[in-house]
């Protein structure tokens, strides 16, 4: 039986992103492949091992280590695997007979200025490396793909398409079991919703000068609440983001639990994202799955991702996104429509289809 592992170390250190893409991959491969042989890596400082069905085991080799490659190298060959599953970019010298990687994006290569000084020298110094050490490469959306291609010259066929799913508790809920929520994170009864890190990337500079002209037309217009963490370069953008004016009506919420987050979509007047990339973007996914509408930038992978729903604006533009907003917030049969039809487009996006593409590409290679 081919021997499978996954690395899922990084789970110990942070959430969101990569680390929610390696939980929910492992619990649907549990569904899906109940007989499989299956490690899953955890970090020693782990609380969380992901899994009640398959093996787990215990690292010492941390993630984004300067020596990372040799020494994980090292900690895994003893498992004897045929095939190791790297989540987060970068796979280890040896240690499995053959290699995939994840790559959701190429931010560190467009962006450099927007990530830390030790993330940029961890995967911009490695991933060409990387890629070349992989036997197969999956990432997240058809975007991803062709940047792959275009900016480290993989060919096409190295290359599978998986999408990222949405959990299933993002959905239409009730007020009964929205209010408490929202009362409990001290929340107005309506608001625009940003959900993310808080860090230049995102371009939250641009939603926050469209919101001021968007609050000088309407001077009723609700509040705008920013959910996730603090990240790279917060302080400086919270000094630009003060001197725009419009302060007094912007609301931040960190480290909002998980489960309370569907609560915090479905009371959202709208979603925006107003990043100039995206490898792939959650929150508009999860927005839809939740019926609230999502407006997105043009750029990369967010077009993609929302299709026919909701609204796209030049990230660039913050006229434009006022306008988007204007457009979003006063029109109400458009709203019931894009409602169903972000309801429907969310439910193709399933973490039981992204795990049988993964199983695919390992069978491929077994």
């Amino acid at each position: 039986m081919t021997h499978i592992g996954i690395d899922a170390r990084l789970n110990a250190y942070q959430m969101g992103g990569i680390s929610t893409y390696a939980r929910q991959l492992t619990a649907a491969l549990e569904q899906l492949d109940p007989e499989g042989h299956y490690t899953i890596f955890h970090s020693r400082k782990a609380t969380d091992l992901l899994t009640t069905n398959f093996c787990s085991a215990a690292l010492w080799t941390p993630p984004h280590n300067r020596v990372m490659r040799l020494a994980l190298a090292l900690e895994v060959a003893r498992f004897r695997l045929d095939i190791l599953h790297c989540p987060d970019f970068i796979p280890p010298f040896f240690g499995a007979k053959r290699m995939v990687i994840t790559v959701h994006d190429l931010t560190f290569l467009h962006y450099p200025q927007y990530i830390t000084a030790d993330s940029r020298r961890y995967y911009n110094d490695q991933i060409q490396a990387a890629v070349q050490k992989a036997d197969h490469i999956l990432t997240v959306s058809e975007s991803a793909k062709a940047d792959i291609i275009e900016r480290l010259h993989v060919e096409s066929e190295k290359i599978t398409v998986q999408p990222n799913g949405v959990d299933a508790n993002f959905r239409p809920l009730t007020p009964e079991q929205i209010d408490p929520i929202i009362q409990k994170l001290d929340l107005p009864s309506s608001y625009i919703l940003h959900v993310g890190t808080f860090e230049p990337r995102k371009n939250l500079i641009t939603l926050v000068r469209a919101y001021k002209i968007l609050k000088a037309q309407f001077p009723d217009t609700p509040p705008l609440v920013f959910v996730g963490r603090r990240g790279w370069l917060y302080d400086e953008m919270m000094h630009d983001i003060h001197d725009v004016g419009v302060s007094d009506h912007l609301i931040w919420r960190e480290n909002v639990d998980h489960v309370a987050l569907p609560a915090v979509y479905n009371k959202a007047a709208a979603l925006v994202m107003a990043s100039h990339y995206e490898g792939f973007g959650l929150p508009p996914l999860e927005a839809m799955a939740c019926g609230t509408i999502p407006l997105v930038s043009n750029r990369a992978s967010l077009p993609e991702i929302v299709g026919d729903v909701g609204l796209q604006f030049d990230p660039d533009d913050p006229a434009a996104l006022a306008d988007a907003l204007a457009f979003a917030l006063t029109h109400n049969t458009w709203r019931a429509t894009m409602r169903q039809r972000g309801l429907t487009r969310a439910a193709h996006f399933t973490w039981a289809n992204s795990a049988q593409i993964a199983l695919s590409v390992y069978r491929s290679l077994s």
